[in-house]
């Protein structure tokens, strides 16, 4: 929702989604808005307990099911397999996502791979509907009056409008920016510790077909997974900036890393949001 600074200080309720790259400080931000009392909303927290709980459980099934011991106990209903994800600990879905190449290094098929993209892509979307039923969950069973969105970094690969509209309606959207500095420390962290990562399937086949002809690679399961993704991050966060800075231009506002990092307390991230509403308001 585009708002002035009176109408944004006059809700009675107020609900904000955060918008940026993994990394850029959404989750950082939204824990010290939880600490003062707001309802944190975690978008990768609802895709893991809701939408992708059971293939989750399937995955890990599946790769204990290679361990006779666990595979005779699994099969006897002697244990079971539960998933304990958490808003800070959300491996169970990266893991889920895995990554394309060798199935020997620890990756997948192009199909499987797609499969689960498509999979995360339909999750990611239905997490993002749910938004204005949690707000009113957090209202009213709950008791909050103030109500964070912490969505994934891939929202704006999403080509749906419905969810767009969704937040507009119900949310003030800030897109965190990244500096220059920050967009590469984050390249630079990608490289270090290549993470699963959604792409969507247009990009995916327009990259591969690049990487597969520098490398030489004939197939698909030649490639060294952990090195496509070193390889493609770069191309990934720089094709979705645009992607962001559209949704803000819109829908939103942009704050910066360099000012959100300076954010402690609430009041600092209030005061932030106002100057961007200020500064919107200018242009």
């Amino acid at each position: 929702m585009k708002l002035s600074l009176q109408e944004f200080r006059d809700l009675p309720y107020q609900s904000i989604t955060l918008l940026g790259m993994s990394g850029v400080g959404k989750t950082y931000l939204s824990n010290i808005l939880r600490a003062s009392k707001w309802f944190h909303y975690s978008g990768d927290y609802r895709i893991g307990t809701r939408y992708l709980n059971e293939p989750i459980l399937d995955n890990i099934t599946l790769q204990a099911m290679q361990v006779p011991f666990l595979k005779d106990l699994l099969r006897s209903d002697s244990i079971y397999i539960s998933n304990n994800i958490t808003v800070d600990h959300l491996k169970p879905v990266s893991s889920f996502i895995g990554k394309l190449g060798n199935p020997d290094l620890g990756g997948m098929s192009l199909k499987e791979f797609k499969r689960r993209q498509a999979l995360h892509h339909e999750a990611e979307v239905a997490a993002m509907k749910d938004v204005p039923s949690f707000i009113e969950k957090a209202h009213h069973v709950y008791g909050y009056t103030k109500f964070i969105n912490d969505a994934g970094g891939s929202v704006c690969e999403l080509d749906d409008p419905d969810v767009l509209k969704i937040l507009e309606d119900n949310t003030l959207i800030i897109y965190i920016k990244a500096s220059e500095a920050d967009e590469q420390m984050l390249i630079e962290r990608a490289k270090t510790s290549p993470k699963p990562l959604y792409y969507r399937e247009e990009f995916l086949d327009q990259q591969l077909e690049i990487y597969r002809k520098e490398r030489e690679l004939a197939y698909t399961t030649m490639i060294d997974p952990d090195d496509f993704v070193r390889w493609i991050f770069p191309q990934l966060f720089y094709s979705r900036i645009p992607r962001y800075e559209a949704i803000a231009d819109q829908y939103g506002y942009t704050i910066k890393t360099e000012d959100l990092y300076q954010v402690k307390t609430e009041a600092d991230f209030m005061g932030l949001v106002e100057q961007a509403i200020e500064a919107d308001s200018r242009s």
